[in-house]
């Protein structure tokens, strides 16, 4: 990578947390991000375009891809692989755009391993009365509702392996959060280091 590449934040959290309206919305608030549009087997739900929420792809076509060597970090969540395109984020970091990731620790780890640099952030409950009680809310039954359960906690229990935790209880609060994690990121001494040999050369040692 380019002294001025951009940066990859990975964002995780299990399911019924908000990951995803919050990095939608991060998004939003910060264009100069670009997010991410991850593989996957499973079919699409109503409302999601292809390209959009992801690239839908068969089961065949994502093993080829696998088999070639193509994901920067792949993962099977609840009977479905997910996965997300190298070229397309190398691409993007070179010319200098920061990329997010939305995905499970899984993939956050082999990102991790691939990009060390990566800036990694989970998604945390207030509590885990509120994460059933988000999960009891989309009216599935109750079985569903405890092996989604199951898997929110282990994924919760890999929290030490990430930089940053951000506590969804408040949709705004953590949305400012986010972005805070986003900005001090762009001003580490690594990070600014290319800003610092093109306008103040007298400080780098050569």
């Amino acid at each position: 990578m380019p002294d001025n590449a951009g940066l990859l934040f990975v964002v995780c959290g299990p399911s019924g947390v908000g990951k995803t309206s919050l990095v939608r919305a991060l998004v939003a608030r910060c264009p100069a991000l670009t997010l991410s549009v991850s593989y996957t087997t499973r079919a699409p739900r109503p409302g999601e375009q292809d390209g959009v929420a992801y690239h839908f792809v068969s089961a065949e076509r994502f093993a080829a891809m696998q088999a070639a060597g193509e994901f920067l970090e792949s993962a099977r969540v609840f009977d479905h692989h997910y996965g997300t395109a190298a070229p397309a984020v190398a691409q993007t970091l070179a010319a200098g755009h920061s990329v997010v990731l939305e995905i499970d620790w899984q993939g956050a780890r082999q990102a991790r391993e691939k990009l060390p640099g990566c800036v990694t952030v989970m998604v945390l409950p207030p509590s885990v009365a509120t994460l059933r009680a988000r999960l009891g809310g989309r009216g599935d039954d109750e079985a569903i509702i405890e092996r989604r359960m199951r898997d929110a906690l282990a994924e919760l229990g890999h929290w030490p392996e990430f930089d940053y935790l951000v506590v969804n209880d408040e949709f705004e609060r953590a949305l400012d959060d986010l972005v805070a994690v986003t900005q001090a990121a762009t001003l580490t001494r690594d990070h600014q280091r290319h800003w610092l040999v093109a306008n103040l050369p007298e400080l780098v040692a050569p």
